[in-house]
């Protein structure tokens, strides 16, 4: 795949570039070994200052970077905006808690005379250079989630991007450099995939994070396993979105249509399937249906657009086998579900009922603006099928019934749990899957430690 900007909404290619060579590349591996040396010393206070600069920066930059965001993937330029709004609050929130997040801590002084020691603690130390594989879905946002707590626990990066947002890619390195980082904190490669594997193995590079594709999460765990480095994984999902008797029915209908469409369906914690109780089901139905017709589709550039095109020509092709796969097995399309003429990658808001589990939208994820529905008896039936699949990386529940909510948090089969409200990141939240959704957790505490040497401290009596 090319390294270049192509405009979805067109299919213009705007601008490409050349891939780095082996000598551009090797540069920067010393230049990011040779800096941890330095940065690893330099004390919170130094880095916050840092990472306050860049929020800054930016912040003001966001109308500008939003205009670049949706040119490169096709996200509405509102959203963009808010991406980087977003990520401005992130950095500064481990700005905010970066030392007391890795703080020394202090064993119970039982345990510490047991273990015959004068004295012992346990301190969090840098890795080294982290190789973050990040997509393009959230080009700032899925960045920065590693790049912040990262560079606060004293680590540098190493960023190869998805090859069509380059211009997010560089912006993101200038950013750090304007902020007063030094060149090594943060660099960004211009390379395809088949150069990660080679720089994965290099012995400068540390550890690596990739938020992508379950193909490309097992590449990289293969590697990082062979080599015996940490990684953490953030991959696909298939959120389940339960409706139970007790719910505010026209609440959850109205987020509910956010929760599939936000960046035209194209996220990995968007609700995709809908799991809705029998007795509630037709209103839900109703409600969500109008919801998803009502929505505006256009250029992306337009502030009033709220689905704009997918991000790739592949992205709509990849929906339309699935949507055409699900018709032919009997499922019913109750709005969209025709590629629309024209230039530009979009795919209208889709609902399907009738689902069956020989579907292959039922087991697969489908990236862009298509809502599944399934109509469940009972919680145990709600729950069933929720868990129905390979995925597990969030989960949403509407009701008003707090059994419900004790058996929904006990049983389902997922990192996260979102009553009465939409899956969305957060810093002060851990952040990640289970079972092919992946492994290791982002933000909050949890994710800044990940990347860290957790070191036992003991003296001697």
């Amino acid at each position: 795949m090319p390294i270049a900007t192509v405009n979805p909404a067109n299919g213009e290619t705007l601008r490409t570039y050349e891939a780095m060579g082996e000598e551009e590349i090797e540069r920067r591996l010393q230049l990011a070994e040779a800096t941890f040396r330095t940065y690893r010393t330099t004390g919170f206070y130094e880095r916050a200052g840092l990472m306050r600069r860049a929020a800054d920066l930016l912040e003001a930059d966001q109308k500008e970077i939003g205009k670049v965001i949706t040119t490169e993937m096709g996200k509405p330029v509102k959203q963009a905006r808010a991406e980087a709004a977003k990520c401005a609050t992130a950095m500064r929130w481990y700005a905010d808690h970066a030392a007391e997040l890795l703080a020394d801590e202090e064993p119970a002084e039982a345990d510490v005379k047991d273990s015959g020691a004068s004295r012992a603690l346990v301190r969090y130390r840098p890795l080294g250079p982290v190789l973050a594989v990040m997509p393009w879905n959230f080009p700032l946002w899925q960045v920065i989630r590693f790049a912040a707590p990262a560079l606060m626990a004293g680590n540098v990066g190493l960023l190869k991007h998805a090859s069509n947002v380059p211009q997010t890619a560089l912006y993101l390195e200038d950013l750090f450099h304007r902020a007063g980082f030094a060149e090594g904190c943060f660099q960004t490669l211009l390379i395809g995939s088949a150069a990660v594997d080679d720089i994965l193995r290099d012995e400068r590079v540390r550890a690596a994070t990739l938020t992508g594709s379950e193909p490309a999460g097992r590449a990289v765990a293969s590697t990082a396993g062979e080599m015996i480095k940490k990684t953490v994984l953030e991959l696909g999902g298939s959120d389940p979105f339960v409706v139970m008797p007790s719910a505010d029915v026209d609440r959850a209908a109205q987020v509910a249509v956010t929760a599939r469409t936000q960046n035209a369906g194209q996220s990995c914690i968007a609700a995709k399937r809908f799991i809705v109780h029998t007795d509630v089901y037709d209103a839900f139905v109703t409600r969500f249906t109008e919801g998803m017709k009502a929505l505006t589709v256009g250029d992306p550039m337009d502030e009033g657009t709220e689905v704009g095109p997918l991000s790739s020509e592949q992205g709509v092709n990849d929906l339309v086998e699935l949507v055409d796969d699900a018709v032919r097995g009997g499922a019913s399309v109750l709005c969209g579900g025709e590629r629309p003429g024209g230039p530009g990658w979009y795919y209208p808001p889709t609902v399907l009922a009738d689902v069956t589990r020989e579907m292959r939208i039922h087991r697969e994820e489908a990236f862009g603006p298509v809502a599944t529905l399934y109509r469940a008896a009972d919680l145990d039936e709600a729950v069933l099928i929720a868990n129905d699949t390979d995925f597990g990386l969030s989960s949403n529940v509407w009701t008003r019934d707090d059994t419900d909510v004790d058996r929904f948090v006990r049983d389902l089969e997922a990192g996260g749990v979102y009553v009465n409200g939409m899956t969305a990141s957060h810093p002060a939240f851990p952040f990640g899957g289970v079972k092919r959704s992946g492994y290791g957790r982002e933000l909050s505490g949890h994710g800044i430690r990940e990347f860290c040497n957790i070191t036992t401290v003991w003296h001697g009596a």
